[in-house]
């Protein structure tokens, strides 16, 4: 009788230390999931950042300053050439 309960009891802790061992990840696996993590995050991350600088260069704030600019930049120049014309 306690050679059978003591054989079912070891069975019982043999079986509870498989689950454990199979259920635990190695350093490798962890390392595996963090990787893959790390990846979709920063995929994620340029695609949003990719659509912010689309959306900023296509509003219609940034083409005005951005003409503007060229326009005063050009008039610059103009000035700068009548004022030192070129020999």
């Amino acid at each position: 009788m306690k050679l059978s309960i003591a054989i079912a009891v070891l069975m019982l802790v043999f079986a509870a230390h498989t689950e454990a061992q199979e259920a635990e990840k190695t350093i490798e696996e962890h390392f595996t999931t963090f990787s893959n993590q790390m990846k979709d995050l920063s995929e994620d991350l340029t695609v949003k950042t990719k659509d912010i600088v689309e959306k900023i260069g296509d509003s219609e704030f940034i083409t005005k300053t951005r003409t503007w600019f060229t326009e005063q930049f050009d008039k610059m120049k103009a000035k700068i050439d009548e004022t030192f014309p070129k020999q």
